[in-house]
């Protein structure tokens, strides 16, 4: 792939991924960069849209359950390991703050899951359909956000700004190589989802594992086809009409890190080799619009929260993750009280 159309790439990419970076009420040093700054780039870069996530704005609400297999238990005290059933809430997606965005327009799909387990506590999960950050800290991520405002004219980002910005980080690199080489699914079903950070499996004696996971489905994947690249909301439809036809079915696989692998850096990946724990099935059976006010509409789907047996590590996007997470959820939810968007519907 040539290094302009790859800068392209990833240029649009950064402005969908993820939410802003920044701790709620604080600052990040070392320039003092505040979790308003942050979440306003992000607003210039896509625009305001009121009553909705500044990020994942376009979405589907969906329901069902986790099955587990007990094989995680032994690592874990997390009451959703024990062998049996967990209810789960969940939410696919397309990164960016536009809730009318073509589904062609982004080659990145999320998937949000709530686990309510029986004891009261929950597991909370963002996961995209790619398993690595184009950046290592909250710093970077705004250095490259602003990178990618869009110019006047254009309405793409400066591609000298991004040449510059991505020579000067090699992440950002790997992560548009990973991107073209694997071609976005034709169905928010056929997709792969990963949790990119790290985390930390705790037992009951209180032994940590360092721990990444994927839901790997079992629906055969498949390319987005050219004939679905002209419809605005193909992923809702799909995955409506595939629902119809019964539950959809993925995998919950615990990848064990091993001793020197990268615990706090989402740039990396871990070797193919490591450890995997079949964890159980997660059941997907039935879908719901938002705008009819569906059950993950409210939900704010903050990765750090964590049932016991499972904690976060010290990646320094994950605290970030939460903050920025917050602060969308403070700001949407303020518009829809003081109904500033009387004719849209709340996301």
């Amino acid at each position: 792939m040539c290094v302009p159309c790859r800068l392209g790439v990833i240029g649009a990419v950064v402005l969908l991924l993820a939410g802003g970076f920044a701790y709620t009420g604080g600052w990040i040093a070392p320039h003092r960069l505040s979790t308003p700054t942050i979440i306003d780039q992000f607003q210039r870069n896509d625009g305001v849209h009121e009553g909705y996530r500044r990020n994942h704005a376009k979405g589907v609400c969906v329901e069902g359950y986790f099955e587990s297999t007990g094989a995680a238990a032994q690592l874990s005290k997390a009451g959703v390991f024990a062998q049996g059933r967990t209810p789960v809430v969940g939410r696919f997606a397309l990164p960016g703050g536009n809730p009318r965005a073509p589904d062609g327009s982004v080659p990145i799909r999320s998937f949000a899951l709530m686990f309510k387990q029986a004891d009261g506590q929950q597991w909370r999960t963002g996961m995209n359909s790619v398993p690595l950050f184009p950046v290592h800290t909250p710093e970077e991520f705004y250095q490259l956000l602003a990178n990618s405002q869009p110019v006047p004219g254009t309405g793409k980002p400066d591609p000298a700004r991004m040449k510059a910005f991505a020579e000067a980080h090699p992440a950002l690199q790997a992560f548009g190589g990973w991107i073209a080489r694997h071609p976005p699914s034709s169905s928010f079903a056929n997709g792969a989802y990963y949790s990119v950070n790290a985390f930390y499996l705790v037992d009951a004696a209180g032994k940590r594992q360092a721990v990444r996971w994927a839901v790997l489905p079992e629906t055969p994947y498949a390319p987005v086809a050219d004939a679905q690249k002209g419809e605005a909301s193909f992923l809702d439809a799909d995955l409506t009409q595939k629902l119809a036809a019964g539950p959809l079915r993925w995998r919950l696989m615990l990848t064990l890190g091993a001793p020197g692998d990268p615990i706090d850096d989402a740039t990396q990946t871990w070797p193919d080799d490591r450890q995997q724990v079949d964890a159980g099935t997660l059941v997907i059976e039935r879908a719901s619009s938002q705008a009819d006010g569906g059950v993950c509409r409210d939900v704010n789907f903050d990765p750090t929260v964590l049932p016991a047996g499972i904690a976060a590590s010290n990646d320094p996007l994950l605290a970030a993750r939460s903050a920025a997470y917050a602060l969308s959820y403070q700001r949407r939810t303020r518009e829809v009280a003081l109904g500033e968007h009387d004719q849209k519907a709340p996301q």
